[in-house]
């Protein structure tokens, strides 16, 4: 029997990840990663860092992605529930500017897989939440990058009133980002020099 069952959505390379779970009385017990049972599953991943963040309600973290080096990412919540989002913002994709969100949180126990090319960010559902998430690659801070949560191209449905949340608590770096159409501007003009 598989440990993990990869569910496709509809956004290219971006796949729900299920554990199996084993549950009891005392409590339960799963494998979170697993590089055999993830190849046999057909996805064929390297991990070199493992990132925890805990957030109240209402932060909303993002929309970061590292431009070189971009990272590949496992997100999954331990405690608490987030909506988990990721963009696809690679210009050959077919599903180019297409966004997927999705509850993770430490009842569904899923896990989401966001591989390189994507932005990622969540909102805190619960009160509190704990994520983990593995990364394809180390974090440099002179290339984080990041797009403006509520872009207008992008039309992301955060689920702000669904949550009670009246506006969401930003850092001042994810408070000042660019539009897509900015990021698309700049990149192009970078690539003049």
């Amino acid at each position: 029997m598989a440990k993990f069952k990869k569910i496709e959505t509809p956004i290219k390379d971006l796949y729900i990840i299920e554990p199996t779970v084993f549950e009891d009385n005392r409590g339960f017990f799963m494998e979170s990663w697993n590089e055999k049972e993830f190849n046999e599953i057909g996805l064929n991943i390297k991990f070199v860092q493992d990132n925890h963040s805990r957030s109240k309600k209402g932060v909303l973290r993002g929309l970061h992605f590292q431009e070189p080096y971009p990272q590949g990412k496992l997100v999954r919540v331990i405690r608490g529930a987030v909506f988990d989002v990721a963009v696809d913002i690679r210009e050959d994709s077919p599903t180019f500017k297409k966004w997927f969100g999705i509850v993770l949180d430490e009842h569904n126990r899923r896990m989401l897989y966001i591989p390189e090319g994507f932005l990622h960010g969540f909102l805190t559902l619960s009160e509190w939440a704990d994520v983990l998430y593995k990364a394809t690659e180390y974090y440099y801070k002179e290339y984080d990058r990041g797009i403006i949560w509520y872009d207008p191209d992008l039309e992301i449905k955060w689920p702000l009133e669904e949550y009670g949340i009246d506006k969401p608590i930003l850092s001042e770096k994810d408070s000042q980002l660019p539009t897509f159409e900015e990021w698309l501007r700049m990149k192009k003009e970078r690539k003049k020099l």
